[in-house]
Order: C-alpha cells, then sequence, then structure tokens
C-alpha cells in the first residue's frame, strides 16, 4: 500500500493522456502528471515516488523529493500568510506546505524561517506542518536508550542563554552549551553529536566532541596524517582560533590542545612556535610501508 507524504515504489497500472497511472494498493490508481514521466518506461515498471493532494485534493505523485517528509523535523522559509488559514512554506514542491494558525507555536511572518515538525491529518489526508515541537517528542520521564558517549544526529531549533536547543534523532530534547562550542551556529542546521548525559528534566546534554580519551585518540591519528600529507608541517597550534580549529580538524580547540600534548609527550610533534612539526622519528622509514602519497592541503590563515 503506498504511504502519503513518504517515498513509495508503485508499479505503473496504465498510461492516460494527463500521464501515468500508479498502483496506490488500498489507495487506488494515483496520477503520476505528465511532466515528471521520464523516457523508455512501460507498464509494470516500478516507480520512486512521492506520494501528496494536490491543491485541488487530489492524490497524485511527484518524482521530485520534498525537503521534509512526514514524521520529519525541517526548517522551511515562509512564502506566502493567508489570514484565514496559516502560513505557507517552500518544501521544495510546486504546492506550498501549509503551516495553520492552529499549528503555530508563535504567529510567524512572511520571509521567515520556522522549524516543523510534519505530519499527516488523518481527518483530511492533508500534509500539514507544526511549530508545536513539543507534541511531538518524548516527554520528561520517558524512557531513553541514549548512552553517554554515543554519536547522535542533531538539529539546532533555538538559541538559549546557555546554548542552543537541538532535536535529537527526531526524538527528544537535547542542549549544547555555549561554552563547548567553537563557533555560533544556524537555526535548522544538522550537526552530529554525542551524548554527555541525560538530565533529571528529561533533557539529553550534547557535545560536538567525544567525550575525554575517546575524542583524543582518533584526533591525534587525524593530526599525524595531516603533517605526513603537508611535509611533516602545520599552520595550527595552541594560539590557533577556536574557528580555524573547527573548520580543519571538526573539533573543539580544547579537545585540539589534549591531542597536541598527547602527542608531544610521546614525542611525536614539536611546536614551532607557530605552528606544529612531525618529529623526524615518526616520519616514514624504510622499514614501514610506503603509503600512497596524500595531496597536500590548503588551510585557513
Amino acid at each position: 500500500m503506498a504511504t502519503i507524504g513518504r517515498r513509495n515504489k508503485l508499479s505503473i497500472e496504465r498510461a492516460s493522456g494527463p500521464g501515468l497511472y500508479l498502483n496506490g494498493g488500498e489507495l487506488g490508481e494515483i496520477l503520476l502528471p505528465g511532466r515528471y514521466i521520464p523516457k523508455d518506461v512501460a507498464p509494470g515498471d516500478l516507480m520512486d515516488v512521492f506520494i501528496y493532494l494536490d491543491s485541488e485534493d487530489r492524490l497524485v505523485a511527484t518524482t521530485e523529493t520534498p525537503r521534509v517528509m512526514v514524521g520529519e523535523f525541517a526548517s522551511l522559509q515562509v512564502v506566502s500568510v493567508n489570514r484565514k488559514v496559516g502560513a505557507f512554506l517552500d518544501w521544495g514542491l510546486s504546492k506550498d506546505l501549509l503551516l495553520p494558525f492552529r499549528e503555530q507555536d508563535d504567529q510567524v511572518r512572511l520571509g521567515e524561517w520556522v522549524v516543523v515538525y510534519v505530519y499527516l491529518d488523518t481527518t483530511t489526508q492533508r500534509i500539514v506542518a507544526s511549530s508545536r515541537l513539543r507534541r511531538y517528542l518524548n516527554k520528561p520521564g520517558d524512557t531513553y536508550t541514549y548512552q553517554d558517549g554515543q554519536q547522535v544526529n542533531l538539529m539546532i531549533i533555538r538559541q538559549t542563554p546557555l546554548g542552543y536547543t537541538c532535536i535529537v534523532e527526531n526524538d527528544c530534547f537535547g542542549l549544547l552549551y555555549h561554552d563547548h562550542l567553537a563557533s555560533p551556529l544556524m537555526i535548522g542546521q544538522r550537526v552530529k553529536g554525542f551524548v554527555k548525559a541525560t538530565r533529571e528534566d528529561g533533557k539529553l546534554d550534547l557535545s560536538l566532541d567525544r567525550a575525554g580519551y575517546q575524542r583524543v585518540t582518533p584526533l591525534k591519528v587525524k593530526i599525524v596524517e595531516l603533517l605526513e600529507a603537508n611535509d611533516g608541517r602545520l599552520p595550527f597550534d595552541d594560539n590557533s582560533s577556536p574557528e580555524s580549529i573547527r573548520t580543519t580538524f571538526a573539533c573543539s580547540k580544547n579537545a585540539f590542545k589534549q591531542a597536541l600534548g598527547a602527542l608531544y609527550k610521546s614525542r611525536r610533534i614539536t611546536f614551532e612556535k607557530p605552528g606544529i612539526k612531525l618529529m623526524e622519528n615518526t616520519l616514514y622509514s624504510p622499514g614501514r610501508p610506503a603509503k600512497p602519497a596524500t595531496p597536500a592541503k590548503t588551510f585557513p590563515a
């Protein structure tokens, strides 16, 4: 059976003037308009399509992929406002996505970007957006399966005095603290992060870096690999800016300094002030297998 608001693989039933009719199972035949029909298809072929209601509330298919599907969160821009029904959001399809007034946490304005959850109204079968996010996330007191140090997918939804509120794995709220960040983040931005702790209020404390030794080991490897690819020298050290470190090494300045300290103690690097240098005894030796050449990288100043 076809699922409204998601991508489906449906077989072609027949061709007609308006386009192709696909087998939607219990939903019946679903029209794929002619402008979306690829070349060299025939009855019985499978089509990968997205299903939704068009402007006349007819069930239709498209080969286009929207920016968000039913059951997901996204940051979308308001492209028009109707005083009777609500706001309309650009989600990448010809028919804009409705954000009804009743589903707005705060009233939105033309041109604004708003983080929404997309769901299927089971009464009308219409795909609708809601900015009342708490309705669609786990509540405080719910049981979480996250472990400290676990890597998770994050979506930034709000800036607070403490940091950034995130949606964790489309599941619950979490918080990234300002003092753990090297640079500002953008609302709607998607990043990889790590669980630091589960709080009593049900939220998760998060970090963009692995905790403790777990983050240092892979970072040490990355630094040495970049040194080897750049003639044993890099223009980074303890005095480099947090932004340049985050851009090049995808870590905080604190984690970078810990990795440098570990490499220095093990006599893998020396400090050149500015920059670091790979010690001669760590470079490739005659008894060590040769490594394929890696193109040198240009770093920000």
